[in-house]
């Protein structure tokens, strides 16, 4: 029986990227930095964590090695041998965003250019808001610029409940964030404006629109739900999803993954909010998976809540937490299964600024009679997706190369 499982730890660069100075990252290296930090005694937080950082199971599946091999440095791995195929991946797309990594995961990277507004206020052009104002029918926008979503929900949250007017703000990336309250608001209005927004920056070629609902009264007190829905363009051709499900596979889709490929090629969507509750919701779906399926799951709260915040304790420990369930996923691997982990972009919590940071990822891979040995590094995140498909027996894709039947270094 051949599954796979694809676990995205979303952020969880490894450095190296060769062409991270042209995006400003220079010296970017998520997990080496969150290392060096916890061995010098930088991310101990009481209550929280304590000490070096502390990965045994990601360790045996290669990690350690796969950072050394991707930087050069030296971060002493525990593990002499890791216990099946590692190694790293550096992207081609020409963004460092969710769904360029994501696309270039599943076999297609992105060439084009994506549309992004720009670092004044308002950020957004005044043709795109009064239009937005007119069909959703709405008394206005606050916020317009770009903003951390929790200071601008404080900033402007009980404006919001006041006056009725959604909250727009925007980041580096590709993307429109539009909050609102649950229940002032009506969550169900929310998801309506987003998709009439959805349609007016079509022609800016803006990546995402994002719904961030929230709740609570008063400012310290307003909370982002697990409502959020992201509204994404379509990957510009077919993908590893559509190439499954179009043959009959069954493509399960765990936490955000439905929305970053804008629903095409996903057979079920099961929703789950936070990195345990997603971890759960992904070990009843490997129960449920079948002979050809793939369960793809996003872990959003390394980036969403750690990387962008510049958390390096928390994202210490969202690392741990995560590393003492993952015997739980191996424990489930039946003989002919395939289980990858790896990421998507970096977002170094030590870094400047709260943006992403474009780095080589890590590729672990682990299943019954995998050989143990290094896949080098590869050269485009495709790689992984034309791996599964190979793993499931389906038709390849253009863009990337499967490294079952032997690992190549620096393919």
């Amino acid at each position: 029986m051949a599954r796979a499982f694809l676990f995205v730890l979303d952020s969880f660069g490894i450095g190296g990227a060769p062409d991270a100075a042209a995006f400003g990252d220079a010296g970017a290296d998520t997990y080496g930095h969150i290392w060096e930090a916890c061995a010098a005694g930088k991310a101990d937080r009481p209550g929280l964590r304590s000490g070096p950082l502390s990965l045994p199971n990601l360790d045996r599946l290669g990690l350690a090695h796969a950072a050394n091999l991707s930087t050069g440095l030296e971060l002493a791995p525990d593990i002499d041998q890791p216990s099946g195929l590692w190694g790293a991946a550096e992207e081609v797309s020409k963004g460092k965003d969710t769904p360029s990594g994501h696309w270039e995961i599943a076999g297609v990277p992105v060439s084009f250019d994506w549309g992004y507004f720009p670092q004044k206020i308002p950020a957004f052009p005044a043709e795109l808001v009064a239009e937005a104002t007119k069909k959703a029918a709405i008394p206005g926008v606050l916020g317009e610029k770009h903003a951390s979503g929790t200071e601008i929900i404080d900033e402007f949250g009980e404006e919001h409940i006041r006056s009725g007017k959604p909250i727009f703000y925007t980041s580096t990336d590709s993307v429109l964030q539009i909050a609102a309250h649950e229940t002032h608001f009506g969550l169900e209005r929310l998801y309506e404006l987003c998709g009439i927004v959805r349609d007016l920056v079509d022609p800016l070629n803006i990546g995402r629109v994002i719904a961030r609902p929230f709740i609570g009264e008063s400012k310290g007190e307003f909370t982002r739900t697990g409502n959020r829905r992201d509204y994404s363009v379509l990957p510009p051709e077919p993908t590893l999803l559509d190439r499954l499900k179009d043959s009959g596979r069954k493509v399960i889709a765990i936490g955000k993954i439905g929305d970053i490929f804008a629903h095409q090629g996903i057979s079920e969507v099961r929703k789950a909010n936070g990195n345990m509750a997603l971890f759960d919701t992904t070990l009843d779906a490997m129960d449920d998976a079948g002979d050809g399926d793939l369960v793809f799951t996003n872990f959003v709260d390394f980036d969403m809540l750690y990387g962008h915040r510049r958390d390096v304790a928390g994202y210490a420990a969202a690392l741990e937490a995560f590393d003492r369930r993952l015997p739980e996923a191996l424990g489930k691997l039946r003989e002919g299964d395939l289980l990858v982990i790896t990421a998507d972009h970096g977002c170094d919590p030590t870094f400047r600024g709260t943006d992403h940071t474009r780095e080589r990822v890590p590729v672990l891979c682990a299943g019954p009679g995998l050989p143990r040995s290094s896949l080098g590094v590869r050269r485009s995140f495709a790689d992984i997706g034309e791996t599964i498909a190979a793993h499931l027996g389906a038709i390849a894709g253009p863009h990337g190369r499967s490294f079952l039947g032997g690992s190549t270094a620096n393919a």
